[in-house]
């Protein structure tokens, strides 16, 4: 995929903001491209992704880890269930829950969904060195934990 920059203002092209608005909407395509491919959405992974990390979880908790709305957490719980990569239980310690937990068809596809946003990775900073990747990294993350705090 080429990058055109659109037609707007010369000086424009050079502030931070601009530069990374344009990578991160490549980037987001990039990745909505490879999970398509799966027949799933950015939601569906980072869920079955937590899962596959850190284990079986409420619906509440889940939604936390990942930084998903409870509806939104819903509405994908339901479609994986669905597909059968996730199952819902009765949370033993309080029955008014449910505990998530992903399913062998679901730890398999956050294994290849994890292969795909690696391949997009590479892709995406395809020009970069790896001592580039490793420092925008760390400048990316050091901007967003100055304006999570804020």
């Amino acid at each position: 995929m080429e990058f055109t920059a659109p037609q707007s203002p010369a000086g424009l092209h050079t502030t931070p903001s601009w530069l990374l608005n344009q990578a991160a909407t490549y980037a987001g395509r990039l990745i909505g491209e490879g999970f398509a491919a799966h027949d799933l959405r950015g939601y569906h992974y980072r869920l079955l992704a937590s899962l596959a990390e850190d284990g079986p979880a409420s619906q509440a908790d889940l939604g936390r880890r990942c930084g998903i709305d409870r509806s939104d957490v819903v509405a994908a719980i339901n479609d994986l269930a669905g597909r059968g990569l996730v199952v819902r239980a009765p949370d033993p310690a309080d029955r008014r829950r449910n505990v998530i937990s992903s399913t062998e068809a679901g730890a398999e596809v956050a294994r290849r969904m994890g292969e795909t946003v690696a391949r997009v990775q590479d892709d995406l900073l395809a020009p970069l060195s790896t001592t580039e990747r490793a420092q925008l990294t760390r400048l990316l993350t050091r901007l967003l934990e100055h304006h999570s705090r804020h």
